[in-house]
């Protein structure tokens, strides 16, 4: 039995309507890579929609870096070796972290890789949602690896292959 997972959406932009079929395909995106990754237990996950200007504040404030990013990934969850971290006060979920998400420059990436922006911002949840659970590609190679061969699986398994 699939765990129930809650994800909660803020929209902080106004460059792209995001719609409950769009919310829809992020939640199914996180809850498919929790269940490919044997996450258990009931998450919890928030997702903010910004536009580049606020996605370029926040990396520069949280990670140093001048410039727009595509996703930012704030986990919460401590990964101890039960594989439940912080539960929410009600006890109901583990609650993993934020993702922000620049659906400007979501845009602008579907567009140089001809695809739909449907597509980019369920791969980029489906990334941060890896990072939230411990994967760093930006420390191991082989996190990296397993990064790019599983997004593509959950994608394809979620009807968002990439185009041929």
């Amino acid at each position: 039995m699939k765990p129930k997972n809650k994800v909660y959406f803020s929209n902080q932009q106004d460059k792209y309507k995001i719609t409950p079929r769009l919310r829809a395909l992020i939640k199914k995106a996180i809850s498919e890579t929790l269940l490919h990754e044997g996450f258990e237990s009931p998450a919890e996950v928030s997702v903010s929609f910004v536009d580049n200007e606020e996605i370029h504040r926040l990396n520069l404030e949280y990670r140093g870096k001048d410039k727009p990013t595509d996703v930012l990934s704030f986990p919460m969850w401590d990964g101890d070796e039960e594989g439940i971290g912080d539960v929410d006060p009600n006890g109901e979920a583990v609650l993993l972290g934020d993702i922000i998400l620049s659906v400007e420059k979501a845009s602008e990436q579907a567009a140089e890789y001809g695809h739909s922006i449907e597509r980019e911002l369920a791969f980029l949840s489906v990334h941060s949602t890896l990072h939230l659970i411990g994967y760093d590609h930006e420390t191991s190679e082989e996190d990296d690896l397993y990064m790019n061969k599983t997004q593509e699986e959950i994608l394809t398994k979620i009807g968002q292959p990439r185009n041929v």
